[in-house]
């Protein structure tokens, strides 16, 4: 279920949102109705889940006089933190992007899942767990301080150079705890990979858009399996291929 976390800005509930996955992310998506949460230290990006260089180098002046744990300390368990965090990933846009399109799919067979922010939250009204969403802010990772106080709000930055990305993040964690009860077993491994989330499809789905590039046989492919799987979505050509009307 999703619940508001502090620290974690999110957008109107009528903002538009995008996941561009290929055909088979596509069926899988309504043979499961369930979303994929990638494990956090799965990303490629290497900064994922970090402090910046100014956090390292400003701690001891920002709680000067508190007594913190070292930086080595902290560097180690948010190591281990990574393992325990999952995060689903979407695009807050108005408008289909022609960039996301080609980062995103690796052939002219693909799907854009277009829904709204008050959709995307609303979608995991029977899922018993709680999960948080938040707007990706972006941030010069030698100068620009990451908040501190909560093991989620690195996963809330990255680097300015993703800037393009516009992400919106579900970000949902599951912590082992100790055969005793008492504390988080951190060599336990409670994700894999990354996991799936079942979510009410009905509720998340506005429209799906299919790629600029593809062919009408993969439109109606699209609308063929939409249908198999009980689902009356409306289903949107891409224009972006289109040429100028002069």
């Amino acid at each position: 279920m999703y619940e508001e976390y502090p620290g974690f800005f999110s957008p109107n509930d009528n903002d538009k949102i995008w996941r561009y996955i290929d055909f088979t992310k596509f069926v899988s998506l309504l043979d499961r109705q369930a979303l994929y949460f990638n494990r956090a230290d799965k990303f490629p990006d290497k900064f994922e889940g970090s402090f910046s260089k100014a956090n390292i180098d400003q701690r001891l002046i920002v709680y000067k006089g508190v007594p913190i744990a070292s930086s080595t300390n902290i560097l180690k368990l948010l190591q281990k933190f990574r393992k325990m965090i999952a995060i689903n990933c979407w695009h807050l846009s108005e408008f289909e992007s022609a960039a996301m399109w080609k980062i995103y799919l690796k052939s002219d067979e693909g799907i854009a899942i277009q829904s709204t922010f008050g959709k995307l939250k609303n979608c995991f009204n029977n899922f018993k767990d709680p999960v948080y969403i938040g707007k990706v802010n972006y941030i010069d990772y030698q100068r620009d301080w990451v908040p501190e106080g909560s093991i989620f709000y690195p996963y809330l930055h990255k680097r300015n150079s993703f800037e393009y990305e516009k992400e919106l993040r579900v970000v949902f964690a599951r912590f082992p705890i100790s055969e005793d009860g008492k504390s988080i077993d951190y060599e336990k491994d409670t994700f894999g990979e990354g996991d799936f989330i079942p979510i009410d499809l009905n509720i998340l789905i506005e429209r799906v858009y299919v790629s600029p590039t593809a062919p009408l046989w993969f439109t109606e492919l699209v609308t063929s399996v939409l249908k198999k799987y009980g689902f009356e979505k409306e289903i949107v050509q891409s224009s972006l291929s289109e040429g100028p009307i002069y």
